[in-house]
């Protein structure tokens, strides 16, 4: 009797540790197939080509292809929504990025809870952005510009690449905390928000590295200084913003997230090998290259990072009343 015990809890141990073993064995055998990653914006972009880059990475390191697949509309809203309805099973990955955590307060009916229903999976990196004006404008430092702002209120036209997005909202938090008023004017999109700021249509822009770092090391555009915390490696000598108008600093930033109930080892391995993609030299230069600084996270940091940066720029577009075009 006694042995029959034993082996009945012997038999019973064994199975309650089949989960966890099949959990682990898929995660290793992970990926069997090629594999999607959805982004929100046209082949082209940024966004896109931060994507095929860690795309490639994956691919070459994983055995198997991850796949770009482009799904621009709704400021990514769309994608987001292709995300959420796929199975949680890796093989749907989403380009999470700081357009995401901008949306979740910006559009009031979504099908989908941006938090609850994307895991993130790694953070990839973090694309400062640079308050740049027309040359001809008379500040060329921020309290020169913030005194000469106050001084004519009203008369400083903001220029930007859409409703909500980096620059808008960076935009507005920074009218409210050094007490400026700024004539928002959107464009659709970054290229003629730029062509007019270049032209002196309007005299302020706060862009992304990317957009304007060729402007502005040809002397076309005046850079004030850069919106993240730090300096910028793109513009060591140029200062924060924050540096004068304290606790007013952002960045754009773009990561890898799935499906809701993704199975947490394939979650990991995910992550484990971004990690380690974001400390290749060689894809860390192609990263600059798009003006993108690394930012490796964990899955809980990256979770903890969304949800702050969501809660963030959620209290600016109430605040300013922010609407979606």
């Amino acid at each position: 009797m006694q042995f029959l015990r034993r082996q009945f809890l012997h038999l019973a141990t064994g199975a309650a540790a089949l989960p966890a073993v099949s959990m682990i064995a898929r995660a290793q055998a992970y990926p069997t197939r090629p594999v999607r990653i959805i982004v929100g914006f046209a082949a082209g972009g940024g966004a896109d080509f931060g994507a095929r880059l860690i795309g490639h990475w994956l691919s070459e390191r994983l055995g198997q292809q991850f796949i770009v697949e482009n799904r621009p509309g709704a400021a990514s809203n769309l994608a987001a929504e292709a995300v959420v309805r796929a199975p949680p099973d890796g093989y749907t990955l989403f380009l999470v990025t700081s357009v995401n955590a901008v949306n979740a307060t910006l559009y009031e009916k979504l099908s989908f809870n941006f938090i609850s229903d994307i895991a993130p999976v790694a953070s990839i990196g973090r694309v400062p952005g640079v308050m740049v004006v027309n040359p001809s404008f008379p500040a060329k430092t921020v309290p020169e510009f913030i005194a000469y702002a106050r001084a004519n209120p009203g008369k400083i036209n903001m220029a930007s690449a859409g409703n909500g997005e980096f620059g808008h909202v960076f935009g507005e938090l920074f009218k409210m905390m050094a007490r400026v008023d700024l004539v928002h004017v959107p464009y659709r999109g970054a290229a003629s928000a730029l062509t007019d700021l270049l032209g002196g249509q309007v005299q302020v822009m706060f862009s992304t590295m990317p957009t304007s770092i060729q402007y502005i090391r040809a002397g076309n555009l005046q850079p004030l200084a850069v919106t993240n915390a730090t300096h910028s490696k793109a513009l060591p000598d140029i200062s924060a913003v924050s540096e004068f108008v304290p606790g007013c600093e952002g960045s754009a930033w773009f990561g890898v997230g799935a499906p809701k109930n993704t199975p947490t080892g394939i979650v990991q391995r995910l992550n484990s090998e971004i990690i380690a993609a974001l400390a290749d030299p060689k894809l860390t230069a192609r990263l600059a290259d798009l003006g993108a600084e690394p930012m490796p996270m964990t899955p809980a940091e990256f979770e903890k990072f969304v949800a702050e940066e969501t809660e963030k720029w959620g209290k600016v577009v109430r605040a300013a009343n922010i609407k979606a075009e």
